[in-house]
């Protein structure tokens, strides 16, 4: 990665910080402080303030960086090319207004937030202080930073903001391995809805089965352990196939009588929900005649 692509010369920096931008962290919870880990560790940038409410979390996110100076307040922080907000979605927008209320951004400093869900227009309060503004999102979760900080390598990241701010974010994502992709004007609420359905309701769906096997005797545990290396098995071919050819099972064969048995017995309402739901976006994928079509719709429609 060049140092060009993210430096910004201002007259209050050296040569060296040129070369090697100042981050300021805005939120040092566990993705704010695994991303600035993974910018220090690959020598990316400068870490400077680590601001959080709470003086004990600042300081921890200062210890698992290995650089930076915490803080409690957004006044009187140090200037920085690079400002990345890290706080919950819903304070992006007010902690924007405050940083360019206080003329802490310079013209050409970058501001970024890391939200899934929201795009680059919620720091529209910057613009007026010639700030570059976009957002930059792995798909990953940050349950845990130390793993996280591990699986960062390879990570696709999601993209979006002003197109002189794009590059300078693509070569972030770079310096720790990630693998970055532009979304559309307007796309990022489509897109976390669709890293929601993959992953959190992927999660919903294990338990949903987990609770419909244990209707047929079978302990928690062990439903875990018999559904596991089928859905593994199951995914892996999805991604690797196309969902389409790896559809297997009775909508796949057109079997409305097994389909049929099978809502017989669900006695549960949320269960039940899922179950012809699921069954409904299933059918478009299968190869089906219009017989077996009409069949399965009017189970599943019931």
């Amino acid at each position: 990665m060049s140092p060009s692509t993210l430096a910004h010369r201002n007259v209050s920096e050296s040569p060296d910080d040129a070369a090697k931008p100042r981050l300021n962290l805005i939120g040092g919870g566990r993705l704010g402080r695994t991303l600035a880990r993974a910018w220090h560790d690959a020598g990316t940038v400068d870490i400077g303030a680590v601001v959080c409410r709470s003086s004990i979390t600042a300081d921890a996110a200062v210890a698992f960086i290995g650089s930076g100076k915490s803080h409690t307040a957004l006044e009187g922080l140090p200037p920085a090319a690079l400002w990345l907000i890290a706080t919950g979605d819903g304070e992006i927008a007010s902690v924007a207004g405050e940083i360019a209320a206080q003329g802490l951004i310079r013209p050409g400093d970058l501001v970024f937030h890391a939200s899934g869900a929201l795009d680059s227009a919620v720091l529209a309060p910057l613009l007026a202080s010639g700030a570059l503004t976009g957002s930059l999102h792995p798909a990953l979760s940050f349950a845990d930073p130390s793993r996280a900080l591990g699986q960062l390598a390879g990570t696709p990241c999601a993209l979006d903001g002003d197109a002189a701010a794009l590059p300078m974010l693509e070569a972030l994502a770079h310096a720790f391995g990630g693998k970055p992709f532009t979304l559309a004007a307007g796309g990022k609420a489509a897109y976390h809805a669709a890293m929601v359905m993959g992953s959190n309701y992927l999660v919903a769906l294990t338990a949903l089965a987990q609770q419909l096997a244990g209707q047929a005797g079978i302990a928690p545990g062990m439903a875990l352990t018999v559904l596991g290396p089928l859905m593994w098995q199951t995914l892996a071919n999805a991604l690797e196939l196309g969902p389409a050819a790896a559809l297997t099972g009775p909508i796949a064969r057109g079997d409305a009588g097994t389909v049929a048995r099978h809502l017989a017995v669900l006695d549960n309402a949320v269960i039940q929900d899922a179950y012809l739901a699921l069954g409904r976006a299933t059918v478009p994928l299968a190869q089906l005649n219009d017989t077996q079509r009409q069949e399965l719709a009017a189970l599943l429609n019931a």
